[in-house]
């Protein structure tokens, strides 16, 4: 068996599409209307035909469950951050902030308040490291990550 992507349930297709579109960039490989695929790997598929497709009333799909989030990767998070501050309906859930590993992430909604994450990858914290003078062991040691997985970033 083979996972083969993730689905967001939307109100609005166009509006979400427009969003992950403008905000990320992201190209749509496969357009059915009310399901788009995108280059990511992951669709969106309209409310409506969604409730249908499970036998419920649209009532019955609720939004801001806070209970899983789309996590990208950006290798310029700053200018992303910037990026980002040129859409006005955004809603974050907080800045940028860094974690004990280094890591430094953003999380936000889409229109229908599923959590989006964008953070370094690791491999730009573990030459942001090097940069600053740390050792590899030390990065190491800091991002948890193996000296060969390091070594493998720099």
């Amino acid at each position: 068996m083979k996972f083969e992507a993730a689905m967001l349930v939307v109100d609005d297709i166009n509006r979400s599409r427009a969003f992950y579109c403008d905000v990320f960039g992201l190209e749509v490989v496969m357009d059915f209307g009310e399901n788009i695929t995108f280059d990511a790997g992951f669709s969106l598929q309209d409310k409506a035909l969604w409730a249908k497709f499970i036998d419920a009333e649209e009532t019955a799909i609720v939004y801001r469950g806070n209970d899983m989030e789309m996590y990208f990767e950006e290798e310029q998070l700053d200018k992303f951050v910037e990026h980002l501050k040129t859409f006005a309906d955004i809603e974050y859930l907080h800045g940028v902030k860094e974690y004990p590993w280094g890591q430094r992430v953003i999380r936000f909604y889409d229109p229908d308040y599923h959590i989006i994450e964008v953070g370094e990858s690791m491999a730009v914290v573990c030459q942001r490291f090097h940069s600053q003078g740390m050792t590899i062991d030390e990065i190491a040691e800091r991002t948890m990550f193996p000296v060969e997985a390091v070594k493998s970033f720099l």
